[in-house]
């Protein structure tokens, strides 16, 4: 299989485009969780935050990961 890739039909560049997308695909799963792990530790040091409140949106980061962080980070963070 390899081995017809890289007999000059193509095949090589399709690897080289294959493993630079995994790359891609890695890195942004790795900063989507630093990022969502930022937002839950923003949430619980967040002084501005009732406890009713920070309750609330750790439920929501947890239950929503990425989209529940890019929720709060635009709701509570960007807006103090």
């Amino acid at each position: 299989m390899f081995g017809a890739m890289m007999q000059g039909d193509g095949g090589g560049l399709a690897l080289v485009l294959i493993v630079l997308l995994m790359f891609l695909f890695f890195a942004s799963m790795v900063a989507l969780t630093v990022f969502w792990v930022l937002m839950i530790i923003d949430c619980v040091k967040r002084k501005r935050l009732t406890d009713g409140e920070r309750i609330a949106w750790i439920l929501v980061l947890v239950f929503l990961q990425f989209l529940g962080a890019a929720i709060y980070y635009f709701a509570v963070k960007r807006a103090h």
